[in-house]
């Protein structure tokens, strides 16, 4: 099939991030009552990317409802640009989550995702993707394309984000994953997303065989146990950051956005372990802040300076 042109075209010259993936409307159930919040984690990083400072644009896949108008509005209150071509659906995706008493979530899904085929011209600095979009049919192909011709031309991040009941078998889901590490700089997931992938492997051997399929920079998120930060040259482990919980939705999403953001204000420093340990800070700090309240709202980059050690504040 001929390549056409493609929305990424469409971002600025020099813009920070561009993020591929799904958007989707949270429908949250708890014991008091039904609330709906834009949401799905592309969208999420995306947002709170932009929440931080980044010049960051989304190219999605939503309809010409309600929904969307809703994650539309959402994504521009924080400044996020959505490429054309993101409103291709009939009816926008939607993810039901229900809350358990300890704020944590199950999730029932209701999506489709889908892009027009791709020929990237003007690039921004770092490319995200992650989560379904990097899974189903049949846009997850369209984003496998993007990165194949992308990744040697800016950086590129992932987080697998993994929804088990929105994946084919193990074997298919790991393959896919696998596929995708070669033409990314740094990947971040969670402990139950390696778990999931790798179920007789530890978070270092985890990272380690991430590592050796091509990726610089592997974050592993482990809850209360912290988080884990390993590049070929370097094993960080970063300490939780204490926080009261009103729910978890979006805490990874904001972790993935604060480290994206530390990824390109690093200045000449590389990734040496002083690096490793001022990302991995930052992004916990960025999670804990996200938990405090409901939905995912993650925190502006006044919100982190404040509360990060005053030698760890992040360049404007």
């Amino acid at each position: 099939m001929p390549t056409t042109q493609h929305p990424v075209a469409d971002a600025k010259p020099g813009s920070d991030v561009v993020v591929v993936g799904e958007a989707l409307v949270d429908i949250v159930i708890s014991p008091e009552g039904t609330v709906e919040h834009p949401g799905g984690s592309p969208a999420n990083v995306a947002y709170g990317l932009a929440r931080l400072g980044a010049d960051t644009a989304l190219l999605t896949s939503i309809g010409n409802d309600h929904h969307a108008t809703a994650i539309e509005e959402h994504l521009q209150s924080a400044g996020v640009r959505l490429l054309p071509g993101s409103r291709n659906l009939g009816v926008t995706a939607t993810a039901t989550a229900v809350l358990a008493s300890d704020g944590s979530a199950h999730y029932d899904f209701d999506i489709r995702w889908d892009l027009p085929r791709i020929a990237p011209a003007i690039l921004p600095k770092v490319l995200h993707t992650g989560s379904i979009a990097t899974f189903l049919a049949p846009g997850a192909a369209v984003v496998r394309e993007l990165l194949g011709q992308s990744h040697e031309r800016c950086m590129v991040t992932y987080d697998p984000n993994i929804r088990p009941a929105l994946l084919g078998s193990h074997h298919e889901a790991q393959t896919l994953f696998e596929e995708l590490v070669p033409f990314t700089d740094a990947v971040k997931l969670s402990d139950e997303d390696a778990r999931w992938l790798y179920p007789r492997l530890s978070p270092d051997e985890v990272s380690q065989r991430i590592l050796g399929l091509g990726a610089g920079l592997v974050a592993v998120t482990m809850g209360a146990e912290g988080s884990l930060l390993t590049t070929a040259g370097a094993r960080v482990g970063v300490p939780p950051v204490k926080s009261a919980v009103v729910d978890t939705i979006g805490a990874g999403d904001s972790y993935m956005s604060a480290l994206i953001y530390g990824l390109l204000m690093r200045g000449a420093d590389g990734l040496a372990p002083s690096v490793l340990e001022s990302l991995g800070r930052m992004a916990s700090k960025a999670a804990a802040i996200t938990v405090r309240r409901p939905g995912a709202q993650p925190p502006t980059l006044e919100e982190l300076q404040d509360e990060l050690p005053e030698h760890q504040t992040m360049a404007q």
